[in-house]
C-alpha cells in the first residue's frame, strides 16, 4: 500500500530545480559555463509545466472521484421501467 498519493506535478518541479542545481554545481565546478540568466527561464519553465500538470491532475483525480460517487450511489434500478409494464 502507498504511503502517500502520487503527486506528479511536484515531481515536474523537483525535476526542473534539481537541473537548474545540477547546471550551476557544474559551472561552480569548472566543469562548463552557465550564464547566470539560464537560471530565470528554466525554474519559470519548470514551475509552469508543474502547475500545469497538477492541474490536469486535478481534474482526472476530481473526475474518478465523480465517477465513483455516481457509481455507488447507483441502487441497481434501471433508470426508465416503461418498457417492463403492460400496455393496456
Amino acid at each position: 500500500m502507498l504511503r502517500h498519493e502520487f503527486r506528479p506535478g511536484r515531481l515536474v518541479a523537483g525535476l526542473a530545480l534539481a537541473a537548474t542545481a545540477v547546471l550551476f554545481a557544474g559551472d561552480a565546478a569548472g566543469q562548463w559555463n552557465t550564464p547566470s540568466p539560464v537560471a530565470i527561464p528554466l525554474v519559470c519553465g519548470g514551475l509552469g509545466i508543474a502547475s500545469l500538470v497538477s492541474w490536469i491532475d486535478y481534474g482526472v483525480r476530481k473526475r474518478r472521484r465523480l465517477a465513483r460517487s455516481a457509481s455507488a450511489e447507483s441502487n441497481g434500478v434501471p433508470a426508465s421501467t416503461s418498457g417492463s409494464q403492460a400496455i393496456k
